[in-house]
């Protein structure tokens, strides 16, 4: 019993399961747990910046060859985008079978404040998303927590510091302790993570209700559906192909899942997962280079909820879009997903910024999905880790990065603990 209440996995189980208790008794003292759940966010995302900066720099130094990092990033973002548009496309074809929004009666729906997401939805371009990824100056990627910005300073500081040769080895000897450091801190503040889950999830069900959820039932359905099909379908035939067990990884990762699941953010378990990934086996210079990219450029599960509900919201307002519609919004899609990266609520400002651009469903719309969007969050953000994971173990496959002997004592050390 005592090594049972030690678990991480059972802790964090047992605060999510009393914090859906407290909302629903004390729907009050839920909202109050707010404070809880932010504070435990706050702490990973303080963390976040110097942890990717100091993993990328060491990454590409070790890597040597610059071509190799050019092949990496390439392989990375192919990969990306094909993964990205087969789960846009996947949630429009569910959507279109299903119609979760035919027959529903917008007078009779709870509607939300969206005025904050539709200001924020200025139709983004190419160029401004380019500009976008440069910071004003080195130090405002850190004080802004803008995970691109981080990486596209980490890049450009690596390539440097590779380039000095012998010169740079003091430097990296000292990022390489830095590092140590700061993934030490990342340990005692995941000690706090049953805290987090508990304090997010009360204030969740306690603001929003279980009531909600009925309205939108259909729509919610849909969403898990289809994201369950991703995962257990796609992305398991990806890691079969790639020769790695995708369940058996699951069961690696599943405290940060239950993170994810208690918090609703796929950030909070950031730094544990490029840790657990280099442990699981995938090369430290592809972990450092895919998974903050990821977390930028592969998010499968919100590309799934986007597309599911743009066609959604013109199933509610009978605005009928045709295939050539519904392939421009998958192509609207692909640019505003990657746009939005690092803004908050960014998955609102998304939607909102693809409804401006077609200028067929009103972008008032989106308040409608305010109340039923917090419980479907965290399977976008589930979804989100669980495709960078496989996208980090495919590409260090596929670059000969991958140690199997490393990945054998990880599995094996999961069993023992079970």
């Amino acid at each position: 019993m005592k090594r049972l209440a030690g678990n991480l996995t059972f802790q964090v189980l047992l605060a999510i399961s009393l914090g859906v208790l407290l909302g629903i008794l004390a729907p009050e003292a839920g909202r109050a747990m707010k404070p809880v759940g932010d504070t435990f966010v706050k702490l990973v995302k303080m963390i976040i910046p110097p942890i990717i900066f100091l993993t990328v720099v060491l990454g590409i130094a070790s890597m040597g060859d610059m071509r190799r990092l050019g092949r990496v990033g390439g392989k990375a973002f192919l990969y990306f985008e094909l993964v990205t548009t087969l789960a846009l496309a996947i949630g429009l074809v569910v959507v279109n079978v299903i119609r979760p929004g035919a027959g529903l009666d917008v007078s009779r729906m709870p509607r939300g404040d969206a005025s904050h997401y539709t200001a924020a939805a200025a139709p983004v371009s190419a160029v401004d998303f380019l500009v976008h990824v440069v910071p004003a100056n080195f130090v405002s990627a850190f004080v802004d927590g803008d995970v691109l910005q981080v990486v596209f300073v980490a890049v450009v500081f690596g390539v440097a510091l590779a380039a000095v040769g012998d010169a740079g080895r003091p430097l990296l000897d000292l990022f390489d302790r830095l590092a140590k450091v700061f993934f030490k801190i990342i340990g005692f503040i995941m000690r706090l993570a049953p805290v987090g889950a508990f304090g997010a999830m009360a204030y969740t069900v306690g603001t929003f209700g279980l009531a909600t959820l009925l309205p939108l039932g259909k729509l919610m359905l849909s969403v898990y559906t289809t994201m369950f099909l991703f995962v257990f379908v796609v992305l398991n035939l990806i890691a079969r192909w790639y020769g790695f067990s995708l369940l058996s990884f699951l069961k690696y990762i599943k405290e940060e899942l239950l993170i994810v699941l208690g918090t609703s953010s796929s950030e909070a378990v950031l730094p544990r997962m490029m840790d657990k990934l280099e442990r699981y086996g995938c090369a430290s210079p592809v972990v450092g280079l895919v998974v903050p990219a990821g977390y930028s450029f592969n998010l499968d599960g919100t590309s799934i909820y986007l597309s599911m509900a743009v066609v959604f919201l013109a199933q509610v307002f009978h605005t009928p879009l045709g295939l050539p519609q519904q392939i421009s919004v998958l192509a609207i899609l692909m640019l505003t997903s990657k746009g939005a990266a690092g803004v908050t609520g960014s998955g609102f400002v998304v939607l909102a910024s693809t409804l401006s651009a077609m200028r067929l469903v009103p972008v008032e719309g989106i308040a409608l999905l305010l109340g039923v969007d917090r419980f479907m969050s965290e399977a976008r953000a589930i979804v989100n880790v669980i495709g960078n994971g496989v996208a980090t173990i495919v590409i260090a496959k596929s670059e000969n990065a991958f140690d199997e002997q490393q990945q054998a004592v990880a599995l094996g050390q999961i069993s023992r603990a079970a």
